[in-house]
């Protein structure tokens, strides 16, 4: 009688678990806030990007591209792609958020710290993927035309650590 009491028991501990697992009917929200302003699908390669004018916090030259979402809602995913020139060069700065990078084409060349030193540079070519979290202070430099594609949790804000390397002040 024990083992069949126990084999009942083990069978609906089983049958608990795969419910929990398979996934009957949930009540709880998304976890991502973002997926529930998703309304339909996105599909773009990169010669449909429509490039446009970048944030006044990034240097002169560069273009960007909204893919998806909006940078300024908080708490919402949004991305963006950045297409910067040769050489360009992104002061030393950090983000109220954490920062996700793949490199679409042309060498990022990433440094952490507080002073830009291209010879502190890791560089990440085509394919490369970089996590910055939140307020860590790097710096970059491009290596030919490169090309990001960023994406992060809004609102999207570039601090930079010498607040006198930020363009805003300069325009």
């Amino acid at each position: 009688m024990r083992r069949v009491l126990f084999f009942v028991v083990a069978c609906l501990a089983l049958l608990a678990v795969g419910f929990v697992v398979t996934g009957a009917p949930q009540t709880q929200e998304p976890t991502n806030p973002a997926a529930a302003t998703v309304e339909s699908h996105i599909m773009m390669t990169l010669d449909e990007t429509k490039w446009g004018d970048c944030s006044p916090a990034l240097p002169p030259g560069a273009r960007c591209a909204v893919i998806e979402g909006d940078a300024k809602a908080p708490n919402v995913l949004f991305a963006f792609r950045l297409k910067m020139p040769d050489n360009y060069r992104i002061a030393p700065h950090f983000h109220a958020a954490d920062e996700h990078t793949l490199v679409i084409s042309g060498t990022l060349n990433m440094g952490r710290g507080d002073k830009l030193d291209t010879s502190a540079t890791k560089p990440m070519t085509a394919g490369s993927f970089v996590v910055m979290p939140k307020g860590t202070h790097h710096f970059a430099w491009t290596k030919g035309e490169t090309v990001l594609h960023v994406y992060a949790f809004g609102p999207w804000a570039l601090t930079y650590v010498n607040p006198g390397d930020d363009p805003r002040a300069k325009r």
